[in-house]
């Protein structure tokens, strides 16, 4: 019989493995933890936005926060279809999550065919519901609700297909996410719904939330934060753990070391590798990955970076009105991140049955048959010189993603692997023929160097390339390409 361990026991066992080493809590040790290779290679992964806040299905996935917001729309909404907060909480939405159509491997199996290397589903999300058996707490879907270890089903299915699990952690805004509920007579101030609410700390506002230096977590908050992280690790082993951007108030910060160490240290132990996705400034540079969330960066960042997007624009979790990107869009984006040494984090949020959307699963359809052409240029390649040139730049910074960008043709972004430069047209001419500036024979101040070009070819067209060269450009000419707004890789093959 494996024995339940207290919070206690896990904060003790934290001090012990972190004593042990090989990493420290100090950004000093942190920083010498690489990046695993097989990250640096993945490029494409999907995300999974799944849990309770999935059978409202109503504003977003912050409906366990917005329903106790009075004024909001989500306030109104829930009193004209559930009644009363103090009789119909959120909580009382757990017996009617019964996820009856899950299916971890048909779900992995559409990550795959849609070219994913890494899968991710949120293991707990802001409303402190964890997706797995925990010793922790009661309220999880282990033991409620679907009443099945939805991470332990997932990961096994993901190592059957040969892809990489990691897990994301929302848990450290939960001790604010449901206070709109202790200002008027609603379930979270029952003392009664202290175990699953928490004790909500009122004095922490969302308007304040990016201030580093504002209301900082509680003690136990943060405990019981480290204590659940690293008990998630200790039972599924993810090789990325993922966390959203309130860690980077400053009252996280000790916790966030002892939680990089105890995971490194683990890994150390298990024989594999591992990494920690964060934002903003949570993490010293150099000890963790950066990842921007619905957004992209300007420029070539030289370490790994990511961006977590959604198919669906308007939430992270299913809705009945999301309103959904085109694939050739996000084939577009995918481009682009990676041309930057990014990788793209993609969200898919199912119904509360377990199914997913036809529109995430035709757009996952779309992405893994353009990548089954043209991958060869996305999958384990690196930054070229430059990522990329043309009129057409992407908004740096978080929350900049939207519609589709008008790209042209001569918006061309680049990959190296190889000996070869991958030129991603981002919209292919109508006549057949683009100019890429970036591989002009050399001259003063071009990108294209003291190189020949042995070699032109298109991915997946099977028609003749010609081309030419000179100092304004590499000229590429091939005819029968119909692209429908997706880009055209074309690998050119440099001495």
């Amino acid at each position: 019989m494996i024995k339940i361990k207290t919070q206690d026991e896990i904060l003790k066992q934290v001090d012990e493995i972190i004593a042990r080493g090989p990493y420290s809590d100090d950004w000093a040790s942190l920083c010498r933890h690489p990046v695993p290779k097989w990250y640096e290679d993945a490029k494409f992964g999907i995300f999974i936005h799944w849990g309770v806040y999935s059978v409202p299905a109503f504003g977003n996935e912050w409906y366990p926060r917005a329903m106790y917001q009075q004024g909001s729309k989500e306030y109104a909404h829930h009193l004209k279809t559930y009644g009363g907060h103090k009789n119909f909480g959120y909580k009382d939405f757990i017996p009617m999550f019964k996820a009856e159509n899950f299916d971890a491997g048909g779900w992995i199996k559409l990550f795959k065919d849609a070219g994913a290397k890494y899968v991710m589903p949120v293991a707990e999300h802001h409303d402190g519901f964890q997706m797995y058996k925990s010793d922790l707490s009661e309220f999880n879907a282990y033991n409620m609700g679907p009443k099945r270890d939805v991470v332990g089903e997932l990961k096994a299915a993901a190592e059957k297909e040969g892809i990489v699990f990691a897990l994301s952690n929302h848990r450290a805004e939960n001790c604010w996410f449901f206070n709109g509920g202790l200002e008027f007579d609603s379930d979270v101030r029952d003392p009664n719904c202290e175990n699953y609410y928490g004790i909500q700390q009122a004095e922490i506002k969302l308007e304040n939330t990016h201030d580093i230096y504002s209301a900082p977590p509680m003690k136990a908050h943060c405990e019981n934060w480290l204590a659940r992280v690293c008990e998630m690790v200790d039972l599924h082993r993810p090789r990325i753990v993922w966390f959203d951007w309130w860690v980077h108030n400053k009252g996280w910060k000790r916790y966030l070391k002892k939680f990089a160490a105890y995971y490194y240290n683990r890994a150390a132990e298990w024989g594999t590798d591992a990494a920690i996705n964060y934002k903003y400034e949570a993490f010293a540079y150099g000890s963790a990955v950066f990842d921007v969330e619905r957004g992209q960066l300007e420029e070539i960042r030289p370490r790994l970076w990511q961006t977590d997007t959604s198919i669906a624009k308007n939430s992270w979790g299913y809705t009945d009105n999301n309103d959904f990107k085109k694939p050739e869009a996000l084939v577009c984006d995918l481009v682009d991140i990676v041309s930057k040494n990014g990788c793209m984090l993609l969200n898919v949020g199912p119904r509360a049955d377990g199914t997913i959307t036809e529109q995430e699963t035709d757009a996952l359809f779309q992405i893994g048959k353009w990548l089954a052409i043209n991958g060869e240029g996305i999958y384990g390649s690196t930054f070229w010189q430059t990522y990329g040139e043309g009129p057409t730049k992407r908004g740096a910074g978080a929350f900049t993603d939207g519609d589709a960008l008008p790209y042209t043709p001569q918006d061309i972004r680049f990959t190296y692997k190889n000996g070869a430069v991958y030129a991603f047209v981002m919209r292919w001419p109508n006549e057949g023929e683009v100019c890429i500036k970036s591989l002009a024979s050399a001259r003063a101040g071009s990108h294209g160097g003291d190189f020949d070009v042995t070699g032109v070819a298109a991915l997946g067209c099977g028609m003749p390339v010609t081309f030419t060269r000179d100092g304004d450009g590499l000229h590429v000419r091939t005819e029968g390409i119909k692209s429908a707004g997706y880009p055209v890789c074309l690998k050119v093959v440099i001495d």
